[in-house]
């Protein structure tokens, strides 16, 4: 089987208007060439039409890369033919010939769109026959048919002015493509949970701004170091994207909170000066919303009168889309997306966490607690340190 063409299938872009379905199929076709040309993927060019994106390329790792951009369904390396049922039957044979050993068993499985002489049932059959006939002239014994579980799926998909024959379909991550949903800031920690909150609103089709509160000298510069790889794990995503990064220095903060208020109120108070930090950065950005890696009742101060207490009156969409997932959960996803090996590395741990967090904290005593450390005179001295740089 030697392929030419690349087959990229999407799901949701296909329930737009024609107009917006347009301009993602375009943003899509981007996204696509950035992520073959970072991987060092050969292709000629790439072509659409309507449902299906052809990408001009006979890589062999070409279709698992094409997965990997948000948007994409799934992907097949393809032999191409006209719609012809005699070339398609002929060119299924000759793939068939070429991956089914003697013994093993087949079914094709078979799709149609456009206006033929034929039906998607017929297609199958033809070809079925076509290779029982190839297979058993070649080996001397008639093959086994296996509609349930054969070794060897031939596919069979016809268009109108073209047919395809692959082998496999490589799931996609599905999504949207990124860059047609606009941008939100993402509190990024470089533990396990907020990389991976910020991976699964890159697939929503969300560019990402991050901010990195830097708590040194409650952190050292391996909990920067760690949270920076996390977001260049997170770029190979998208690498036609620029990820632009706030580090805001907020040791002070932290001093203030210890020196002012019971310690047990720390996370909450840190919490609530990342969302006014967040909310400022975002304004500036042009962002519509925060992001974190919260999880319902994962940690102490990750309870539901916590979340409501620390966000009340921040004024500013907060999104989690972690927030019912169980830590195993977050944690495959976290291995899967690529960033689990350097969520875990060694690194120093916030040293201002108290020894019993408070859990259900009211709205009044954070409220109370703001007043008492002029929190936002804290945040915006903060920000007058922040650095600045894009990826």
């Amino acid at each position: 089987m030697n392929p030419t063409i690349q087959l990229v299938r999407y799901g949701e872009i296909a329930l737009k208007s024609k107009s917006v379905r347009n301009r993602f199929e375009k943003k899509l076709v981007q996204n696509i060439s950035a992520m073959l040309i970072h991987n060092e993927i050969p292709f000629t060019h790439i072509s659409r039409e309507w449902g299906r994106i052809f990408v001009h390329s006979s890589d062999a790792n070409a279709a698992k890369i094409i997965a990997r951009v948000f948007g994409v369904v799934s992907a097949s390396s393809v032999v191409t033919c006209d719609s012809s049922i005699e070339s398609i039957t002929k060119t299924a044979a000759d793939v068939a010939e070429s991956v089914i050993r003697k013994g093993e068993s087949f079914a094709v499985r078979s799709r149609r769109s456009g206006n033929h002489a034929f039906k998607s049932p017929d297609i199958a059959r033809f070809c079925g026959d076509a290779i029982f006939e190839r297979i058993s002239k070649r080996d001397g014994e008639n093959p086994t048919v296996d509609l349930t579980n054969p070794d060897r799926e031939i596919f069979v998909e016809v268009r109108q002015s073209a047919s395809y024959i692959f082998l496999e379909a490589v799931k996609g991550v599905g999504g949207m493509p990124i860059g047609t949903q606009g941008k939100m800031v993402t509190l990024i920690s470089g533990g396990i949970d907020s990389p991976v909150a910020a991976w699964m609103m890159m697939k929503r089709g969300l560019e990402m701004i991050f901010v990195y509160c830097n708590n040194d000298p409650f952190s050292d510069e391996t909990t920067t170091a760690r949270a920076i790889d996390c977001i260049k794990d997170l770029k190979e995503w998208a690498p036609n994207f620029k990820f632009r990064v706030y580090e805001v220095p907020t040791g002070e903060c932290q001093i203030e909170y210890l020196q002012s208020m019971n310690h047990n109120m720390m996370c909450l108070m840190c919490r609530r000066g990342m969302y006014k930090i967040a909310v400022n950065i975002a304004e500036k950005e042009g962002a519509t919303g925060i992001i974190t890696g919260a999880s319902l009742g994962q940690v102490a101060s990750q309870t539901a009168a916590n979340m409501l207490a620390e966000s009340y009156g921040i004024g500013f969409p907060i999104y989690h889309p972690l927030i019912g997932m169980d830590k195993t959960d977050i944690v495959d996803m976290a291995k899967m997306i690529g960033t689990f090996d350097t969520s875990t590395k060694p690194a120093t741990c916030c040293t201002a966490v108290p020894d019993k967090p408070m859990t259900h904290a009211s709205v009044e005593s954070v409220q109370e607690g703001e007043e008492t450390v002029n929190l936002i005179q804290l945040t915006t001295d903060a920000l007058k340190g922040a650095k600045i740089y894009d990826l």
